[in-house]
């Protein structure tokens, strides 16, 4: 039996990874608007219940990539070492990720990687569903932080203002590449702009 939901498991997958690279060349090629579901669906040779089955919006065929990411903050709260405090375990995380070009900060500048910033960056109605995103990634950060006893009534407060300087920071660093700035050449500029950005924190929020 576990044998067989594995298999199931990899096979919805597979699935969703076909759909969402079938989408994702068909609106690179003619644009997000000119493309409609159920061509989608036709190249990804699945009907369009079962497209929707797996992708409820057609922004989400796009932005699911930066959906995948929306407990990451959550996560690093949760995951800090002892002794830590969760600011400067989210300072830390930032910067690494960074330096390690992650896509989830905006600096990464792989030519897929590149042509779907500009995807995003080029599309109002992708524009606006990236920030609808933002919201289950703060309710998550909250409790994450009430967790690490943040007071309850801070909690929110804080993940909003934490969520805002994140999403702030990589949307700078993907309009930077997405524009044609190298990685590396924006690096250091990333770097200051999120040292400063979690300075400012540190001191609005109230906690290391």
């Amino acid at each position: 039996m576990t044998d067989e939901l594995g298999l199931r498991e990899r096979k919805k997958l597979r699935t969703r990874a076909a759909i969402s690279t079938a989408a994702i060349e068909l609106f690179l090629e003619r644009g997000f608007d000119a493309v409609g579901v159920a061509e989608v669906a036709k190249a990804a040779e699945v009907s369009k219940r079962t497209l929707f089955a797996y992708f409820p919006s057609k922004e989400d065929l796009v932005l699911h990539r930066f959906a995948d990411h929306e407990t990451d903050a959550a996560d690093v709260v949760r995951a800090r070492r002892p002794g830590q405090g969760p600011l400067a375990a989210l300072r830390e995380a930032f910067l690494r990720g960074l330096d390690e070009r992650e896509p989830v900060t905006g600096l990464c500048d792989e030519p897929a990687v590149v042509a779907v910033f500009r995807l995003v960056t080029g599309t109002p109605a992708l524009v606006a569903r990236l920030a609808a995103f933002t919201s289950a990634g703060e309710s998550a950060l909250a409790d994450a932080l009430a967790e690490a006893d943040v007071p309850a009534r801070d909690a929110g407060l804080a993940a909003a203002q934490i969520a805002a300087v994140r999403r702030l920071l990589a949307t700078a660093n993907m309009d930077a590449v997405a524009a044609g700035v190298p990685a590396a050449q924006r690096l250091p500029e990333a770097v200051e702009a999120a040292e400063r950005a979690f300075t400012l924190l540190s001191s609005g929020v109230g906690f290391p």
